[in-house]
């Protein structure tokens, strides 16, 4: 078969940038703090590399079938040949579609979600807590590492907002699904009369930043600290643990106190605030980019109602793929159907796009 001109373009610009970094990673000319980094990109492209020596040979076999069809004697054999070589490229072409539409982020292991009530006061604290609940199940069922980072919360039980971190195989890939506006309707435990109430929450997931991701310069930094409160008995009163970290540059603040350390704080907060520059430096970037990538799923905007949850119902609605599931199992924490619909829907986007 012949392949899509674009398609062959990519995959060997990938596979020449293989090449690049392979001589780049052998020289002692390369400083010792960009080898992580180009070692990662490296990775990244090892397989396009690989698909495109695979591409290469099954164009030379074809060429030299061709040539065999001249021959009587040989024709038989060369129209074996060609069959099987066109059967190779068809399964071959699946792996390289799949391979450009693939994008190194998505390989990232770390996550932080941010949890926020919306409109709906108590209520809307109360489906934050419950949304929390949910990821802390899937998480648990998937194998994936849970760590609460920050929370604040309410007298009722609920959350004004909750942050956390998520580790594991697949995180970004399925999680950043979840940015977004998040609609609840139900009967609130407040109310009397049995109404049926409509409340909000948000959910962002960012990408956690690495080092190797950009750097914080240490005078770009005002690093104060506090007295923690709520949770933790006197200890809390009587030593400065809380961290508040301002990135001087673009007002980004971060306060974390959950931890007894400030050292524990400390970390925890530069964690969240390199994430949350590098967010904002992938949103800059996603701006700019081609109304392809502006389409696609999980783009990250808050104000998009992605999700309905009707409890009168048992209905969850995702309003992106228009499909309806049990509200009960998947607050149960089963929510990984969801998610992988969600993940094919952005894979066809992504190869009818190529």
């Amino acid at each position: 078969m012949q392949y899509p001109a674009p398609i062959v373009a990519k995959l060997r610009e990938r596979a020449d940038r293989y090449g690049e970094l392979t001589a780049l990673v052998g020289s002692p000319n390369v400083e010792p703090r960009r080898m992580p980094e180009l070692l990662r990109e490296r990775g990244a492209l090892e397989h396009a590399s690989e698909l495109w020596e695979r591409y290469q040979a099954l164009r030379k076999r074809r060429a030299e079938a061709d040539a065999l069809a001249g021959d009587s004697e040989m024709a038989d054999l060369a129209r074996e040949e060609l069959s099987a070589v066109e059967q190779a490229e068809r399964e071959l072409y699946q792996e390289v579609q799949e391979e450009l539409v693939s994008d190194a982020d998505l390989r990232r292991r770390k996550v932080i979600f941010e949890i926020r009530a919306g409109t709906g006061g108590d209520e809307a604290a109360l489906f934050a807590a419950d949304l929390f609940r949910l990821y802390s199940r899937l998480c648990d069922q998937q194998g994936w590492k849970l760590e609460l980072i920050e929370a604040s919360g309410t007298e009722l039980g609920g959350y004004k907002e909750v942050v956390f971190g998520v580790e594991g195989e697949n995180v970004w890939r399925y999680l950043r699904h979840e940015s977004g506006g998040h609609r609840v309707q139900r009967v609130p435990a407040t109310e009397a009369q049995g109404r049926v109430h409509t409340s909000a929450a948000t959910v962002a997931v960012l990408a956690e930043a690495e080092e190797v991701d950009l750097t914080i310069r240490p005078d770009d930094l005002r690093i104060d600290t506090m007295r923690a409160g709520g949770a933790g008995g006197q200890h809390v009163n009587k030593t400065e643990s809380a961290v508040r970290i301002t990135h001087i540059p673009t007002g980004v603040v971060v306060v974390c106190m959950d931890g007894r350390s400030q050292h524990k704080n400390r970390e925890t907060a530069m964690r969240v605030l390199r994430t949350r520059l590098f967010e904002a430096e992938r949103a800059r970037l996603h701006a700019e980019r081609s109304a392809q990538r502006k389409s696609l799923v999980g783009s990250g905007d808050r104000s998009e109602r992605v999700r309905t949850y009707n409890f009168p119902q048992n209905r969850l609605s995702d309003h992106r793929l228009g499909e309806n599931w049990s509200l009960e199992q998947v607050m149960a924490g089963k929510l990984m159907p969801v998610l992988l619909a969600l993940d094919e829907r952005d894979r066809a986007e992504r190869i009818a796009n190529l």
